[in-house]
């Protein structure tokens, strides 16, 4: 049986592509719930800076140009 460690990022990138019709924005909404549940488990010292740098970029992005299109 496989049981993956931290499955909480698979339910935004599911519910991210379909909904945002793009599987890079549905990535990325994974990929910064991923450091948001860490942070929020008490396991900030398990994330690292490169994934803290990420999820900055990608919530500026998020932020800034998409709120912009849309």
């Amino acid at each position: 049986m496989w049981i993956t460690p931290n499955p909480s990022p698979a339910f935004p990138i599911t519910i991210g592509i379909p909904f945002s019709y793009s599987i890079a924005d549905g990535l990325a909404l994974g990929f910064i719930s991923y450091a948001v549940v860490k942070a929020f488990s008490g396991r900030v010292r398990e994330i690292s800076w490169l994934t803290y740098l990420l999820t900055t970029v990608l919530v500026l992005y998020f932020l800034l140009v998409q709120s912009r299109i849309g």
